[in-house]
């Protein structure tokens, strides 16, 4: 099986684990893994990654994502969502417009967030959700997540209840059932999450995931290359460059006229400058809108001259340090002058 990303469309019901078992059928490799997490009530976007491409989901599980929900304010629930048991709440129908854009506006930009109890974080080497069922529910600390827009759109009364659909897009780490809990929490009504559909995972959109049954019919797979050119800053390397960063070794970050332009329609390409965000490096190019430019901290996809991945590198005092290389070195190349690795 070629190395590459599949986007699926995760139907609800299943767990995201479920959806890779059913791929490890598909491709006939057990080599197969997905960058994050999707409850089972959830639909949307599933990024899973194959063969070698199962190196990259680590750092695309950390690019943003987008989430379209619903949002039930006057009843809470033990697990932030419709498939828990109601633990209280207050009707909502009275909250007028104002106080709910003025809830949602404090749940926007850089928040301290406490992840849900029934949550797949570790807590002494087991997870959340296992604790909290097994009647311990662990104390989660709060983390600092940002949720980048967070936009109302259709407000429904029902009953004592208000149902509120909002476009969510933020930063990884962010719990959209601890928005709904927070939200409702703010409002003094209780509230929890009754749908939710991921849209987007970094530059992967839902116009691009394919269902279950379709991929059983025609498996579709984005190569390595593109799948690694979509998602990351892009660097073209010299074919000496690419053969000495192969093998692992630490170069010089190029000084100029290496990038080029991706034009797979999963990467437009087009470079760009955001506020507080420092540019690419010279020969770095900026990777597909939603995905932050280069800075020293981000994964730069390295390119040889033929189009092969040959690394995921970050840079490192003016030096390229691999974090995973994709490449086969040339068995019988000798590394050259300038080696430090």
């Amino acid at each position: 099986m070629p190395s590459g990303l599949i986007i699926v469309d995760k139907p609800g019901g299943m767990t995201s684990h479920d959806v890779v078992a059913r791929i490890r059928k598909l491709a006939g490799t057990r080599r197969v893994g997905h960058a994050g997490t999707l409850d089972p009530m959830a639909t949307g976007v599933l990024v899973v990654g194959v063969e070698k491409a199962t190196r990259l989901l680590g750092y695309l599980t950390l690019t943003e994502k987008e989430y379209a929900a619903t949002i039930r304010l006057g009843q809470s629930t033990s697990t932030d969502d419709a498939e828990g048991e109601p633990t209280g709440g207050a009707a909502a129908s009275g909250i007028s417009r104002a106080a709910l854009d003025a809830g949602v506006a404090r749940l926007t930009g850089e928040i301290s967030q406490v992840p849900p109890g029934v949550s797949a974080i570790k807590v002494g080497g087991q997870r959340a959700y296992k604790l909290t069922r097994a009647g311990a529910a662990p104390d989660l600390a709060a983390r600092r997540v940002t949720v980048y827009e967070f936009a109302v759109g259709e407000v429904r009364p029902c009953g004592d209840y208000l149902d509120v659909d909002a476009r969510i897009r933020c930063s990884s780490g962010t719990y959209i059932r601890a928005l709904a809990r927070d939200l409702g929490a703010a409002l003094g009504t209780g509230g929890h999450l009754t749908a939710l559909r991921r849209t987007a995972v970094g530059p992967y959109r839902l116009q691009q995931a394919h269902s279950l049954e379709d991929l059983s019919e025609r498996m579709q797979l984005t190569p390595l290359p593109a799948a690694a050119a979509a998602a990351f800053p892009r660097l073209d390397l010299t074919a000496d460059d690419a053969r000495r960063l192969a093998h692992g070794v630490r170069i010089p970050v190029p000084p100029h006229g290496t990038a080029s332009q991706e034009t797979s329609p999963l990467a437009p390409g087009a470079a760009s400058a955001t506020p507080g965000i420092a540019p690419p490096a010279p020969g770095i190019t900026s990777a597909a809108p939603g995905v932050a430019p280069a800075t020293p901290q981000t994964p730069i996809a390295a390119f040889a001259p033929d189009g092969t991945l040959v690394a995921l590198v970050t840079e490192e005092s003016g030096r390229l340090r691999c974090l995973a290389v994709f490449a086969d070195p040339p068995r019988a190349a000798a590394l050259g002058p300038g080696g430090d690795g």
